[in-house]
């Protein structure tokens, strides 16, 4: 074939030479075995290859910066007004309490329970005969009970699933995130915590004395049901002591012994009013000179203590990823100044955030603490920066964040709103 060559076709002599002076392009053919060509080739490629690097190094800082901006943006910026998504009229009772329940509000007064939906909406309601109504809520299930009465009611979030009448007079309850609920029970000399499914069906009874364990405080239960944590006050002539017990329900407990205790604290001069299954191995013991947090995978170790530092404490608080309290300001001038204090699960203080409100509720979220007062609300988030301070024209009941970024549902005193902060008041 004339004018056309192949390979093969370049003279042995010739081949050699170029590809011995080209050694790291050699597996490329050229175009007429011109050398100059070659090196135009190799350099076209370089600069190709330099252009895609520069356009790589480029893109990457470009995502870095806008992620930085992003993290920036999304942890200093404080919202400074709010838009309804929606509104629905609700009845106001002087006496009703609110609590989250499958992620929205349950209501409950002594005549009944209502389930409120995230639009402000009731979505169902019980009626009931309760004196003293205490409810404990976790996931999509709730349990109501009469304090100093007999009855217990539980629903999830399709309504009520069971009704029962206890023996004896209830003194507190807890419920696990699959509806199984402990009860804890007081008669003349003797107290029972007695631990039942959703539908009623008895699980445990735990027999207690007075006059040997003391008396009762407060129970907590993990979320699989197969842990309980309580506090019993113990007073003999003039000493006082706080019992912490640790029972374990699964086979580590079946193992232990008859009554599946795997361990108990005593601690001298001490009231834990409050103990809290914070996840489902850890749990948090609030006395009024400090927090306590204990292991308990299987049995109870503790893992450290946090000293209070200031002598009354206002309020506790707790989620599943920090836990803290609210105390008096230094301020003793100023009866609305106050000191949020939150703390990791190692007991090392996360942040303080001082604020001057006077608040009647405050809710935990997962990474925000929401105080409400008055028609006011602070929201701080678990970074220690204000979020959100506002002045409504009506006086806040209650205030929960929905599944929706920066969405709330927010209970008046004759409406309930679901709204979405925003960077501009209008």
């Amino acid at each position: 074939m004339a004018g056309r060559r192949r390979k093969n076709d370049i003279p042995e002599e010739q081949s050699d030479e170029i590809f011995e002076e080209y050694p790291e392009e050699s597996n490329v053919i050229r175009v007429g075995g011109d050398p100059q060509l070659a090196e135009e080739n190799i350099h076209r490629r370089k600069r190709r290859r330099a252009n895609k690097a520069r356009l790589f190094v480029l893109l990457l800082l470009l995502a870095i910066a806008g992620g930085v901006a992003y993290y920036v943006y999304t942890t200093i910026r404080e919202f400074k007004g709010y838009k309804v998504l929606s509104s629905a009229d609700t009845i106001y009772e002087a006496n009703a309490e609110y609590t989250e329940f499958g992620g929205n509000l349950l209501k409950f007064t002594s005549e009944g329970i209502s389930y409120i939906n995230a639009n402000g909406d009731v979505v169902w309601t019980a009626g009931a005969d309760l004196k003293i109504p205490i409810a404990s809520t976790n996931g999509n299930w709730a349990v109501v009970a009469d304090k100093g009465g007999n009855g217990v009611h539980v629903f999830n979030t399709e309504g009520a699933v069971s009704s029962l009448t206890m023996p004896y007079k209830i003194l507190d309850i807890d419920v696990a995130s699959q509806g199984a609920f402990a009860v804890v029970l007081e008669s003349d000399t003797t107290n029972y915590i007695n631990m039942y499914d959703s539908t009623g069906t008895p699980i445990y009874e735990i027999q207690t004395s007075i006059d040997k364990s003391g008396y009762p405080l407060d129970i907590s239960i993990s979320d699989d049901g197969e842990k309980l944590f309580t506090s019993y006050f113990f007073m003999q002539g003039i000493e006082t002591k706080n019992n912490l017990t640790a029972y374990n329900f699964g086979s580590v407990g079946q193992n232990a012994n008859a009554d599946r205790m795997v361990g108990g604290f005593s601690l001298e001069g001490e009231m834990v009013m409050k103990v809290q299954f914070l996840t489902n191995n850890l749990v948090a013991a609030f006395s009024d000179q400090g927090i306590t947090l204990y292991d308990m995978k299987e049995t109870p170790s503790e893992r450290c203590r946090i000293r209070y530092q200031q002598p009354q404490i206002q309020s506790i608080f707790y989620s599943s990823k920090y836990l803290g309290t609210v105390e008096r300001s230094s301020d003793a001038a100023d009866n609305n100044a106050f000191l949020l204090r939150v703390y990791d699960f190692s007991g090392d203080e996360m942040f303080h955030y001082s604020f001057n409100m006077a608040y009647d509720t405050i809710h935990a979220a997962e990474d925000e603490v929401i105080l409400t007062g008055g028609n006011q609300c602070l929201i701080v988030t678990k970074k220690g920066r204000a979020k959100f301070r506002y002045a409504f024209d009506s006086t806040v009941r209650n205030m929960i964040p929905t599944a929706g970024s920066n969405e709330y549902i927010v209970t008046f005193e004759g409406r309930t709103e679901k709204i979405r902060l925003r960077m501009e008041d209008k």
